[in-house]
């Protein structure tokens, strides 16, 4: 266990952006399942600008790698295309 009060500090600090972490790459994550799903053009496209908003959030927090956010998003253009 943590000796100092700055030691305690950030183990409260790390367990709440994991928890936040997770939160918020579990649900980019269900709406990249979601999207995948989409069989209408026009709702996809509707869709798309908010999905790759996600991604582009996790990247930007470091939560997911950038070159990764920029893979799915070119999948889910892809996607959207072949519609």
């Amino acid at each position: 266990m943590a000796n100092h009060k700055s030691a305690e500090k950030r183990i409260r600090q790390a367990e709440t952006r994991r928890l936040r972490n997770r939160y918020v790459a579990r649900t980019t994550r269900n709406a990249v399942r979601k999207f995948r799903l989409l069989t209408d053009k026009e709702e996809a496209q509707k869709q798309y600008p908010s999905v790759c908003s996600m991604l582009d959030r996790l990247a930007k927090k470091n939560v997911i790698h950038k070159n990764k956010a920029g893979n799915l998003k070119s999948k889910l253009a892809a996607h959207v295309h072949s519609l």
